[in-house]
């Protein structure tokens, strides 16, 4: 019975525990299985404008590089704020409700492009997009951890799946356009991403609104449990609703930020060393994404499945950091000259990095969630994901300008400091879980106290 207990608990089916088993039976039911085919869809188009956007807005468009910097860093600090923003609005209104808007906002936005091509509106063009993509993920994120509840890593690593499976399936229909080349075949290109958003939108709406997660008994015991924290030290103590003032949920979403680099590091580390500081063959670029969408589809669930917890989370975040200690040890000892071995160094760090990640989507989602006081989770979790964001944005200026200008030392350095902060992000980490934990005891115990001497019952979760 224990055993049955410990794998129900897990999100373990008899039915079995592959991709596709848990897809016809996601955790969340229904609304769940629907959120996730919309979810394929959304990143199907965004694979294809993805893989596509540069060579339309330097063929298409006639940006020049400066323009096109300038362009992808609007984008990057607008993504930076459509996670808060997300969750701001959250708390006042329904999640599907956002989540439909969000995609209603890239339509438009991406339509614009069938018709202007100014630089100025381009700009605009490009932050609302980034906008409404970084918002739409910060809702799906809230919206699994209301569907699935405790089972929220096993969706987690479904959504991943079948994210990356999307951007594999988008990058492949983009490629047969920019074989074509013409101003057409982008528009094409075009029409297909705003297609998705048209399809993802509508399936969103027949999903139903997931409860809050605590009714009012629950709440008010969350509540009380917050004030008998009120002996914890002030910067670990969890806040009531606003988050900005949380100094504990802060400092962990700081730390959170280095702990996000697997991702620059896959996308413009590696290719940028193998073009710049070695004689390995161009055509391995491709293989680095190609590595990542398979290890990703194929390992997500298993990494999942160990990491269902929160003691467990943060334990993950301090081998992601070791994990990208290797990584970068293996870039800094890539050898100059020798095609094959340096080849056979930078896909190996490849796969490190794709285990970086796999690390990193289960510890930075669960500790999100679970460092975030239940009542207000919509805003805490809106202010994590400005975790992700920022790193896109300051993530290749720091490779391309500080790690890489230093050589391999640079890798070393950058790779210490990661592992460093990990360490000191689960030891934080853990300090708050214990703070809550002893808040949720010193609650209980009152509400027991009252319930045996006849008084009013304790609530009920």
């Amino acid at each position: 019975m224990g055993k049955r207990k410990d794998l129900k608990e897990r999100g373990v089916r008899k039915d079995g525990t592959g991709l596709l088993a848990q897809l016809r039976r996601p955790p969340g039911g229904r609304d769940a299985r629907i959120m996730l085919f919309a979810q394929l869809l959304d990143r199907t188009g965004t694979g294809v404008w993805g893989a596509s956007c540069v060579l339309f807005f330097t063929f298409v468009a006639g940006l020049d590089g400066r323009q096109l910097g300038v362009l992808l860093g609007a984008a990057g600090v607008a993504g930076i704020a459509g996670s808060p923003l997300a969750g701001h609005l959250a708390a006042r209104f329904t999640v599907r409700t956002l989540l439909i808007g969000c995609h209603l906002l890239r339509l438009a936005a991406i339509c614009a492009l069938l018709v202007f091509t100014r630089f100025e509106v381009l700009l605009l063009v490009v932050a609302l997009t980034s906008l409404g993509d970084r918002a739409a993920k910060m809702l799906e994120m809230l919206f699994a951890t209301r569907a699935a509840g405790e089972q929220r890593g096993t969706y987690q690593a479904l959504s991943r799946s079948v994210a990356n499976a999307g951007y594999a399936l988008g990058a492949g229909l983009a490629a047969i356009g920019l074989a074509v080349g013409t101003r057409e075949a982008y528009q094409v290109l075009i029409l297909g991403n705003a297609l998705s958003f048209v399809v993802a939108g509508a399936l969103v709406w027949r999903t139903r609104e997931q409860p809050h997660g605590l009714g009012g008994g629950a709440a008010a015991a969350a509540a009380a449990a917050v004030a008998e924290a009120a002996d914890a030290p002030e910067a670990d103590r969890p806040g009531h609703e606003n988050p900005w003032r949380d100094r504990g949920y802060l400092r962990f979403v700081l730390l959170d930020i280095p702990l996000c680099l697997d991702d620059s590091i896959l996308g413009v580390g590696l290719p940028l060393w193998l073009i710049g500081h070695t004689d390995a063959p161009h055509a391995v670029v491709p293989a680095f994404l190609f590595l990542n969408t398979v290890l990703v589809v194929a390992l997500q669930m298993t990494v999942s499945a160990r990491v269902q917890r929160p003691r467990q989370a943060a334990g993950a975040a301090r081998l992601y950091g070791l994990t990208l200690l290797g990584c970068c040890t293996l870039l800094a000892l890539t050898p100059e000259h020798g095609a094959w071995a340096a080849s056979f160094a930078l896909l190996a760090a490849a796969v490190l990095a794709t285990a970086a990640e796999l690390l990193r989507s289960v510890s930075s989602w669960e500790l999100a969630v679970s460092l975030a006081p239940r009542e207000a989770r919509a805003s805490y979790l809106g202010v994590a994901g400005m975790s992700q964001s920022i790193q896109k944005s300051a993530g290749p200026l720091l490779l391309t300008g500080v790690v890489m200008a230093a050589g391999p030392a640079g890798w070393l350095v950058l790779g210490a400091a990661v592992a460093g902060v990990s360490v000191v992000q689960r030891r934080t980490g853990l300090r708050r879980l214990d703070s809550m934990e002893r808040a949720e005891a010193a609650a209980a115990v009152p509400a027991g106290s009252r319930t045996a001497t006849g008084s009013d019952p304790a609530p009920v979760s």
